[in-house]
C-alpha cells in the first residue's frame, strides 16, 4: 500500500482484497496496511456490519475470512424476492422459464 489511507479508503481496499484472497491473517492484513493488528481487527468489525465476514481466532493473531459465493458489489436477492420468484418461475415455460433461469443464475451464484 502506498500512502497512510483514511479509514474508509483502507476498509474499501480492505473488503476487495478479502473478496479476492477469500482470506487471510489479520496480522498479515495489518502488516499490509500499515496499521496496528488493533486497528485491522477494529476495520474487520466495521466491515462486518455491513458484509458476511468471518472471524477465527487464534494464537498468531486469527484469521478472517468473507463467505463463500460473497463478492463486493454484487447484487443479491432476499429470501422473499427469491421464493416469489420460484413461486412464478413454476407457472413458465419456454423463454419465459429460460429468462427466471438466468435471473436465478445472475443473482443467487
Amino acid at each position: 500500500m502506498e500512502g497512510k489511507l483514511r479509514p474508509n479508503e483502507r476498509r474499501e481496499e480492505l473488503i476487495y482484497a478479502l473478496c479476492k484472497r477469500r482470506k487471510d491473517k489479520v496480522k498479515n492484513l495489518a502488516f499490509e496496511f500499515n496499521v496496528s493488528v488493533r486497528t485491522m481487527e477494529d476495520d474487520i468489525k466495521i466491515l462486518s456490519l455491513t458484509h458476511p465476514i468471518i472471524t477465527h481466532t487464534g494464537r498468531y493473531g486469527g484469521g478472517v475470512e468473507v463467505a463463500d459465493g460473497y463478492y463486493v458489489g454484487r447484487k443479491y436477492l432476499k429470501p422473499s424476492q427469491k421464493d416469489l420468484l420460484e413461486r412464478l418461475s413454476e407457472t413458465l415455460s419456454g423463454d419465459d422459464l429460460a429468462t427466471m433461469k438466468s435471473i436465478f443464475y445472475d443473482f443467487t451464484l
